[in-house]
């Protein structure tokens, strides 16, 4: 049996503990994109928002965290991307971005996973 290929939201925080240091940002952001590579190497296929939304902010003309701009784009991203996703990667850390995630997948009936070994294990195959 062939294993099933997912799209998987890995959520995280971004903002959350930072005040707003763009260091800080980069270093959630690195923390996310850590786990995407083993996703990847499993068949599967890694998103994050941030890697959708940070360009549209660009392009937005977004100048900070939380101004108009960033809030028109950041989250909202996230909520339509998990409409495409098939399961959510939630890492640690408090985030209220993720968590939001985390809600909205489960509405949707997605699977959540809270470890990386649970989602390298998961056995689902293709129908």
């Amino acid at each position: 049996m062939k294993k099933q290929m997912l799209t998987v939201l890995i959520a995280g925080p971004y903002r959350s503990g930072t005040n707003d240091d763009p260091v800080l940002m980069e270093q959630n952001l690195r923390k996310l994109e850590d786990v995407a590579l083993p996703i990847f190497r499993a068949g599967h296929i890694p998103v994050i928002g941030e890697w959708f939304a940070l360009p549209l902010l660009r392009a937005g003309g977004s100048t900070r965290p939380g101004d108009a701009v960033y809030e028109e784009i950041l989250y909202p991203v996230a909520g339509r991307l998990i409409t495409k996703c098939d399961a959510i990667l939630r890492i640690a850390g408090a985030s209220k971005g993720a968590d939001e995630d985390v809600r909205i997948a489960k509405e949707l009936g997605l699977p959540v996973y809270y470890r990386l070994e649970d989602l390298l294990m998961e056995k689902s195959t293709a129908g």
